[in-house]
């Protein structure tokens, strides 16, 4: 058994693009989908699931039985794309006693988003009678996908079925909170609430601003030795600085604007490539911005991750470094970034003593 003062905890970055797309041009495949290990002693807690995220796990030496839990930040495809993999393959490689593990994330968002401003003629949804399924719908859902590989393994070779192993679950806002999905889908000043605990680590949450998705999570993991607090996708967000507050490490996200008016903008931009310039501005973050944000946060380090696009030259997101007060990356895939007493120094204040210190 793993001593309480020997969990060394770490960040493994199994995945760092962002975006629903398999990045191409210079680099292409330097980065996997977005995906995130954090490792306390034996223990493994995945957030996100991007592109290729079981390989990612495989080739980090973290075995699937090593999960506690599976966090989902939103219900973006590239967080998602490859949950079912993660399950119907890694259940292949449980023994007896395998343990359950949990998989938290959004509830269903209860209404549409609201159409483009630029849309021409209102869009159609798909599946409009389940148009917005949370984290265990979505889960359900995948695995009726399966059911003909499930239900042929399940009864000719004796298989489990994942729902022995895998408990998907939606997370509860406080209603305290005023959340609405459109009229208040990040209300200012919320505090940080609990979605997950057991001996090793205390998971707390907050609502980040990634319009239109909703809800959208950031994620703070609290250990006996340090803390590391993930952004999700955001734009920069009041409640992202309060639940970083004294954080021994933070990774958040960041976005290439240039590119992002290179891909879209020029002369004959139509309303989709105008939706997508509207859609990035607004709901994400600039190398500068998030290494503002971890600085009023005083994050010890700070690594930027979910990079896009995945193919930007290293340089694009180092030019922010030098304002940043702390321990600067910019984490290749597979990365290993030891946070808290791990990295040789005291650990920051947990995020109840930090709340409580105010």
């Amino acid at each position: 058994m793993t001593s309480p003062h020997d969990l060394q905890p770490r960040v493994v970055t199994l995945g760092t693009a962002g975006g629903p797309r398999w990045w191409t041009g210079d680099e292409a495949g330097r980065r996997a989908g977005i995906a995130t290990a954090v490792v306390v002693g034996e223990s493994t807690y995945l957030v996100d699931a991007g592109h290729g995220v079981g390989r990612q796990l495989m080739l980090a030496g973290l075995p699937i039985s090593s999960l506690r839990g599976i966090f989902i930040t939103h219900l973006h495809s590239d967080h998602t794309i490859d949950l079912g993999s993660l399950a119907i393959f890694g259940m292949f490689t449980f023994q007896a006693n395998q343990h359950r593990i949990k998989i938290i994330g959004p509830g269903d968002r209860g209404e549409l988003p609201p159409v483009s401003p630029r849309a021409v003629v209102p869009p159609a949804p798909v599946f409009p009678d389940q148009p917005t399924p949370g984290t265990a719908g979505m889960f359900r859902h995948l695995m009726a996908a399966y059911a003909t590989d499930l239900n042929d393994r399940i009864l000719d070779a004796l298989r489990p079925s994942p729902f022995d192993y895998f408990d998907a679950e939606d997370i509860a806002i406080p209603a305290a909170t005023g959340y609405h999905p459109n009229a208040n889908p990040t209300p200012e000043g919320m505090e940080p609430f609990e979605i997950y605990r057991d001996e090793l680590v205390t998971v707390t949450a907050t609502l980040v601003k990634h319009p239109p998705m909703a809800p959208a999570f950031a994620f703070r993991f609290d250990t006996a030795e340090g803390s590391v607090t993930i952004s999700g996708d955001t734009a920069p967000c009041e409640n992202l600085v309060r639940l970083a507050r004294g954080t021994d490490l933070l990774l958040h996200e960041a976005i290439d604007f240039d590119w992002v008016q290179r891909a879209y903008g020029g002369p004959g931009a139509d309303e989709t490539a105008q939706a997508s310039i509207d859609h990035h501005r607004k709901s994400h973050t600039s190398p500068a911005e998030a290494v503002e944000l971890a600085n009023r946060a005083g994050a010890r380090a700070l690594a930027l991750h979910h990079l896009v696009p995945g193919t930007t030259p290293q340089h694009v997101w180092e030019a922010a470094a030098d304002a940043f007060h702390g321990d600067f990356h910019i984490p290749d895939d597979l990365d290993v970034i030891p946070f808290g007493s791990a990295t040789g120094g005291t650990p920051a204040p947990t995020l109840e003593e930090s709340v409580s210190a105010r």
